[in-house]
């Protein structure tokens, strides 16, 4: 039975033998693949410059550079990262499965190749992709800001929360690759039991903090990046919308859900007051109502 892939689903086929390629073309796009193919390493670097595959099936074995290089060449594009490298060798020492996966692959089939095995593992590797991209996808929605590296210290992907967050606080474009420099530094010098992360200080300009979350994949490790400011929560809120001290007090008690009478009991003031400073908070914010004052600050204090 012919299994039918998902329509987009696009295969970059690498390998320098005509043979290999025009039997595992025809099987691929029998299974309803469409199948990019590439003769040597270099030939597959150019095509994903102009078009990212869903999966690479990658022949170790090449004349100039070989499938190992080519894998280490097609993780540092961005854009490859999350695409799953599969190799296809005769080679079956432990020694080359070791480096075909310490080169980013993340499977290894033995030539001859059997088609029905080689659908099996496109269609899981395809799924954990997908899953993966997913949960990207929903970090990215939700505001958080999270980068992930490899074991080398190499960025692999960030939030668009993450990017932005550090670009402003390092008034650079270029802010990640500092980030990854210091991570690198970080990880290399690191004891095994040092999960803690670290601070990058800043002349004249507030600190980054990397908290290290932990391996989220065999060569993927997790970073919750935050700025310290210096400035406590009231004074983050009264520079932000130009409130006076007593209004941002109100204010970042409203963001931690207190009613007006807890305010006024917290803070020394009658009820009335605490209304009167509100509505003037609400001006200075353009809203119209606690709930949506409360929604603002929280967004400056805890996601911006």
């Amino acid at each position: 039975m012919i299994e039918t892939a998902h329509k987009r689903d696009i295969v970059l086929l690498v390998d320098d033998s005509p043979e290999a390629l025009g039997f595992l073309t025809e099987a691929l796009e029998q299974s309803g693949f469409s199948v990019l193919i590439a003769t040597s390493g270099t030939a597959a670097l150019n095509i994903v410059d102009r078009i990212t595959p869903d999966i690479i099936l990658l022949d170790a074995v090449m004349p100039g550079m070989d499938g190992f290089e080519t894998c280490l060449r097609l993780k540092a594009n961005p854009a490859i990262g999350p695409v799953p490298v599969v190799f296809m060798t005769g080679l079956t020492e432990t020694e080359h499965v070791v480096h075909a996966l310490e080169s980013g692959g993340v499977d290894y089939l033995t030539k001859p190749i059997d088609i029905d095995e080689l659908r099996a593992r496109i269609r899981v590797h395809l799924a954990n992709a997908r899953s993966a991209q997913s949960a990207r996808v929903a970090l990215d929605a939700a505001g958080r800001h999270l980068l992930a590296v490899g074991g080398e210290g190499k960025l692999r992907w960030s939030t668009p929360q993450a990017a932005r967050l550090v670009n402003a606080a390092t008034g650079s474009d270029e802010g990640l690759d500092t980030i990854e420099t210091h991570i690198r530094l970080w990880m290399t010098a690191r004891a095994a039991s040092d999960d803690s992360g670290f601070t990058i200080r800043q002349a004249g300009r507030a600190s980054l903090q990397l908290s290290f979350l932990g391996a989220i994949g065999a060569d993927e490790y997790l970073f919750r990046l935050t700025v310290e400011s210096g400035l406590s929560e009231e004074q983050i809120l009264r520079q932000h919308f130009s409130l006076t001290p007593r209004e941002s007090e109100v204010l970042l008690w409203i963001a931690k859900g207190k009613a007006n009478r807890d305010i006024g009991e917290i803070l020394g003031l009658s009820a009335r007051t605490v209304t009167k400073h509100l509505e003037q908070i609400y001006v200075k914010l353009g809203v119209e109502n606690r709930a949506s004052a409360a929604v603002k600050a929280a967004h400056i204090l805890y996601e911006s």
